[in-house]
């Protein structure tokens, strides 16, 4: 356990943080999943501009890796294209 009071203080943040960067990956995959789930390229082509600007978030804030949030976004274009 920490003793001291800035440890004690960054233990704080650091759960903060932890609890921030959970909540932003976890509705990011919803977001995502959510993206897949659509079957009309019109529906898809819509929303595909805010599920690639979550994980830009994601990646700014090194919450996942950029090279990640390529993929991901790479991905999920190919998806929505690939849609009749």
């Amino acid at each position: 356990m920490a003793n001291h009071s800035a440890t004690k203080k960054s233990i704080r943040k650091n759960a903060a943080r932890r609890d921030r960067n959970r909540y932003y990956g976890k509705t990011t995959r919803n977001a995502i999943r959510t993206l897949l789930a659509i079957s009309d390229k019109k529906e898809a082509s819509e929303k595909l501009p805010t599920v690639i600007a979550m994980i830009d978030k994601l990646a700014k804030t090194n919450i996942i890796h950029k090279n990640k949030a390529s993929n991901i976004k790479s991905g999920l274009t190919k998806k929505v294209n690939a849609l009749a």
